[in-house]
């Protein structure tokens, strides 16, 4: 039979830990708005970002493969993979399911003979995958953006992937990120990003912000824009920038998907916490009751035998 005491102390530990997960369910509420205003605005300029660059790659001359960042250099051996996570755990399967993704794309490149190079953003990322890659993991860039996310920290990143680009450490990089859809899904998005490669959204929506003049003259083919200096000129300058972009837009989608999981997980885990004090209460009633049920029978019996 259970020890009241025990019981109590039990019952104790559980409300304290109900009232933290509460409390972080409310901060991580409170942090989600904030973060889902930031990953929402930032989608519209990425979004056109993406869409000028396939325009202007579509509009290089025959024959042009225009600058490394878009067209590679013709070989595809090596491949950086920058996995996104969080620097803190509580938050569900946020990390987990970034990580599942990750592995997915690194046993499939190392299955087909690449050479696969790791650069990590968060700690629980690189902590999971060093157990079985520690030698691919190159390093790993901590508390990005742990006071306020902003552009610097991704330029930061990309900063580092345009200087082993140059010194051609590496021939593909793709970042894996969590995609916010809501505080209760999260989307795992692997995205290319050197060679530059459009989304297939970009293309499917391409004629969306043209007027029928411009739609009817793109029928046929032609470009619709002419561009000073040439395509080939405002391509390496935009494609740098465009990488950090990117960057900053995934590192916001994951910063919004990190506190939509994490408020989630608080919530589960408060109320799991008030089952666990309803059903301990249960136990702790029907054990005293049992106490004081034999105590009145041994003081009973005691009589008795008087």
């Amino acid at each position: 039979m259970p020890n009241l005491k025990d019981l109590r102390v039990r019952i104790d530990s559980v409300k304290s830990t109900q009232k933290i997960t509460s409390a972080m369910k409310m901060v991580a509420a409170a942090k989600l708005r904030r973060a889902q205003e930031q990953a929402e605005a930032a989608r519209p300029f990425s979004e056109r970002m993406d869409r000028m660059l396939s325009s202007l790659y579509d509009g290089l001359p025959a024959g042009t493969s225009g600058p490394e960042l878009l067209a590679g250099k013709g070989k595809d051996d090596i491949h950086l993979i920058v996995v996104m996570t969080s620097d803190r755990g509580l938050c569900g399967g946020f990390n987990s399911s970034i990580v599942r993704g990750a592995l997915k794309i690194i046993n499939r490149l190392l299955d087909d003979g690449k050479e696969v190079k790791i650069l990590c953003i968060g700690r629980k990322g690189r902590d999971i995958l060093r157990r079985d890659f520690r030698s691919l993991i190159l390093d790993t860039f901590e508390d990005v953006g742990r006071k306020a996310l902003s552009f610097v920290d991704a330029t930061m990143v990309s900063d580092r992937i345009l200087r082993m680009f140059a010194n051609g450490e590496f021939d593909v990089c793709t970042m894996i990120y969590n995609r916010f859809q809501s505080a209760m899904t999260q989307i795992v998005t692997p995205q290319q990003l050197i060679p530059f490669q459009a989304s297939p959204k970009t293309h499917s929506n391409a004629a969306e912000d043209l007027d029928s003049s411009e739609v009817e003259a793109a029928g046929a083919g032609k470009a619709v824009y002419d561009f000073e200096p040439d395509e080939q000129a405002i391509l390496e300058d935009l494609l740098p920038r465009n990488l950090s972009i990117q960057l900053f837009r995934a590192l916001l989608e994951n910063a919004a998907s990190e506190q939509g999981a994490r408020m989630t997980a608080m919530d589960n885990a408060t109320r799991n916490a008030g089952e666990m004090i309803d059903d301990l209460t249960v136990t702790y009633n029907r054990t005293r009751q049992a106490f004081i049920t034999k105590e009145l029978i041994e003081i009973i019996s005691g009589a008795e035998a008087l």
